[in-house]
């Protein structure tokens, strides 16, 4: 039963940097296209996506089901966790809590936000063209723009510190040195993707995505 958790927690650290965490790079990227060329950018990002081909297959075996697992395992290891943060004040066991709370909130943002957007695609309430659009409906309530940030911090947050967390536990960064020095590039990498996130965030609500919802509620109410 040890061994099957030691394999378990090995392959959980490994999926949450391959490929998942090239997920969120790539994530990232398209998303800030939307903030440097604007819907027509978005636009061009979103398209150069899903003309890949096997498209279905890479994001069901590269992004889905790597998914299901490190988030539901991940849930399970945050149950059994024994944070002591209380006895101790050390920096890593709080780090250590944060990765806990970080990974719940993370899954329950992703599943929403997977119900917002991919699942919406798939029942065709959402095309690919009105993804902006969409986009900016949701982050233009102030409610639901303060989830998405946070949301965005935590599954940020989660990655960069397992970053930390995979490389001591696969015996890439050994001796104190090194795992400090990789703690300031990591927290440098949170640093980073997460403005570049919330600067996405803020251009899904500007003028050229809101345009673009009250034209796709134009069209729509014709339609209807």
């Amino acid at each position: 039963m040890k061994g099957t958790s030691f394999y378990s927690r090995k392959l959980h650290s490994l999926l949450g940097v391959i490929p998942l965490g090239l997920f969120i790079i790539e994530h990232m990227l398209t998303n800030y296209s939307a903030f440097e060329g604007g819907q027509e950018g978005f636009n061009a990002s979103v398209k150069f996506l899903n003309d890949l081909p096997l498209i279905f297959f890479l994001e069901l075996f590269g992004i889905w089901l790597p998914l299901l697992f490190h988030g539901v395992y991940g849930l399970y290891i945050a149950y059994q966790a024994k944070n002591n943060v209380g006895s101790y004040s050390y920096g890593r066991n709080v780090m250590f809590m944060l990765q806990r709370l970080t990974g719940v909130i993370t899954f329950i943002f992703v599943v929403w936000h997977f119900y917002d957007t991919r699942f919406q695609l798939a029942l065709g309430t959402v095309t690919h063209e009105g993804l902006g659009g969409h986009m900016n409906g949701i982050v233009s309530n102030p409610l639901f723009f303060a989830f998405y940030v946070i949301g965005v911090i935590s599954a940020v947050f989660h990655f960069s510190n397992g970053i930390w967390s995979f490389l001591v536990s696969w015996g890439i960064t050994v001796g104190p040195r090194a795992q400090r020095v990789s703690s300031y590039i990591c927290m440098g990498m949170f640093v980073i993707v997460a403005t570049l996130f919330i600067l996405s965030l803020v251009a899904f609500r500007g003028d050229e995505f809101q345009a673009a919802t009250a034209m796709l509620n134009s069209v729509t109410a014709v339609l209807g």
